[in-house]
């Protein structure tokens, strides 16, 4: 081969790869936004119920059009203590079994023209397009987005197979002779498999290169095999590599990502090298990209069958290369305190919006408990708790950078219109909780205040003070619950709330006025009561925008 004949083929290949790659990030992407809320439910599954793990695995990965993108997705859930270790496991073996749906899509123009890549797959992208150009609908825009993916997807196929066909036949073959050698040593074409897939990061990209030198017809069954376990193998180099720097607990789930995909290549593997001893013809005859596929689906589906039962003896072997017993716990007291922030989970647009919503209730939850400390702190001229408060207003501060990082990470995502919407009431809502952590700050320097000036307020004004800051609280808190129910009632009760505390800070001030003139109240106390219930008003005033921002989506729930 000369060499512009060589570099023809190298730059033909890898462009037709690249289109195959980013054909099938498009159609994820695409289903991804199409399926969102589905996705969404999904999550709500991942239970205890490993069967039920298995079909979520399964199906999410099918979506997703990545294995490996979903045990990442596991790591970053365990690493934020979203899911525990055991709950994992049946992710990752249906993983697995969803990734196979890649090498069925590759396959398919070798059952009938008509559904060879070049028949279809530029009325496929001729389609989307206009779709794209004509309909105002992201809804179809979407959809769009997935027909081109796909057509993308089995041009770049065509135009791999195409270049390498005419090479791969003839008798001195390179190809011929590699796969030759690779057959006959099960070892070389198990670590070839993992190594091309761990370098492109994707099994169903390398099982999709296997299959199209299949079609070209230089691929026999000894060689196909053992480099498609390799490539069950290679695939877990992504969450390995994710789980570097993450909880013991998360490295944890990649090796059972790991442990998983190895086990069943030794097996299925050591099966097939004596089929293949025993029927050596069998072993050099010719695989072609279906047989591929079914060798694929039936390796995946059997590995799951036989390892399902010994889940727990996964878990258990993670544990002996992997100790987590010892948890360690950092100094810093606001990366503790972070739940659900994972840049793991951004692999899945759907997942990381619900992560960041879950982290922004934790971040309501904090500055409530701590606006009750400053109540308390200021109705009992409590020092301590008023100085524990501004300790825990700083790990507050910290949450709204940290967030707030978070979302725009996520806006840069491709979202569906629905998402962006949430993910800038977000924004939106963190900065008013974040508000109201500064306000529950104003009410513990009040606190201070009384303690140093030896400030008491009479028993009509604690009894009225006390009151108001109940109401507040209350306030508060159901706005808080609302951003995770989505309930009509408790958007509601945060509006009646907010009138009583907007009524009862008139109606109070006035009061306190009344008692300044008539010498019931000093001074001094008359103006922490009156700056008391200034926050206290305030505090109820973001309780009602975080409650609209939630109202303003629940017209828009599916």
């Amino acid at each position: 081969m000369k060499i512009l004949d060589l570099l023809e083929v190298i730059f033909v290949f890898a462009g037709g790869l690249g289109m195959f790659l980013f054909g099938m990030n498009m159609m994820g992407d695409g289903l991804q936004k199409t399926a969102g809320s589905r996705l969404k439910r999904l999550l709500g599954y991942l239970t205890n119920n490993k069967l039920m793990a298995v079909i979520v695995g399964a199906l999410v990965t099918a979506i997703i059009q990545s294995s490996s993108a979903t045990t990442v997705m596991m790591v970053g859930f365990v690493n934020a203590g979203i899911m525990q270790l055991g709950q994992t496991v049946g992710v990752i073996m249906g993983a697995n079994i969803g990734t196979t749906v890649t090498a069925w899509l590759v396959s398919m123009g070798e059952w009938s023209s008509l559904l060879k890549p070049d028949f279809f797959a530029p009325i496929l992208i001729a389609v989307g397009v206009f779709v794209t150009l004509i309909c105002k609908s992201k809804k179809k825009k979407d959809i769009a987005e997935i027909i081109i993916g796909l057509g993308l997807l089995f041009i770049g196929l065509k135009l791999m197979s195409d270049i390498i066909k005419p090479y791969a036949q003839a008798e001195d073959s390179i190809f011929k002779h590699a796969f030759a050698v690779l057959g006959k040593n099960p070892i070389l074409g198990i670590l070839v498999g993992a190594v091309v897939t761990a370098v492109i990061q994707s099994s169903s990209a390398s099982v999709g290169i296997l299959q199209t030198l299949a079609m070209a017809g230089v691929v026999n069954w000894q060689s196909a095999i053992f480099i498609t376990l390799g490539q069950n193998i290679g695939t877990c180099i992504t969450a390995i590599l994710s789980s570097i720097g993450a909880t013991k607990t998360a490295k944890r789930a990649a090796f059972i990502h790991l442990s998983f995909n190895v086990i069943g290549a030794v097996v299925i593997g050591a099966a097939m090298y004596v089929i293949f001893r025993l029927q050596p013809n069998f072993a050099l005859s010719r695989i072609n990209s279906t047989q591929i596929s079914i060798f694929h689906t039936v390796f995946n589906l059997t590995n799951t069958i036989i390892l399902f039962p010994f889940s727990k003896g996964l878990v258990k072997l993670s544990g002996l290369f992997i100790d987590d017993s010892k948890v360690e716990i950092g100094t810093d007291e606001v990366q503790i305190t972070i739940r659900h922030l994972d840049e793991r989970i951004l692999e899945t647009p759907s997942f990381a919006v619900q992560n960041a919503i879950k982290e922004v209730v934790h971040m309501g939850e904090i500055t409530l408990n701590n606006t009750k400390e400053a109540v308390d702190a200021l109705l009992n001229n409590n020092d301590e708790k008023a100085k524990k408060v501004f300790e825990v207003e700083k790990v507050i501060d910290a949450h709204q950078k940290i967030i707030n990082e978070y979302l725009v990470k996520i806006n840069n995502l491709s979202l569906t219109n629905k998402q962006k919407r949430i993910v800038n009431n977000l924004f939106n809502t963190v900065s008013n909780i974040e508000r109201v952590g500064d306000h529950a700050e104003n009410l513990a320097e009040l606190a201070q205040e009384k303690v140093a000036n030896d400030l008491y307020l009479s028993d009509e004004a604690y009894d009225e003070l006390k009151n108001i800051c109940s109401i507040a609280l209350e306030s508060f808190e159901y706005a808080i619950r609302s951003i995770t129910t989505e309930d009509k009632e408790d958007i509601r009760r945060v509006e009646e709330t907010e009138k009583k505390v907007d009524n009862l800070k008139d109606e109070l001030r006035q009061k306190h006025i009344d008692r300044l003139s008539q010498g019931i109240c000093s001074s001094e106390n008359g103006v922490v009561f009156i700056d008391a219930l200034i926050n206290l008003e305030r505090i109820s005033d973001h309780s009602l925008n975080i409650a609209n921002f939630v109202a303003s989506e629940i017209p828009h729930k599916n």
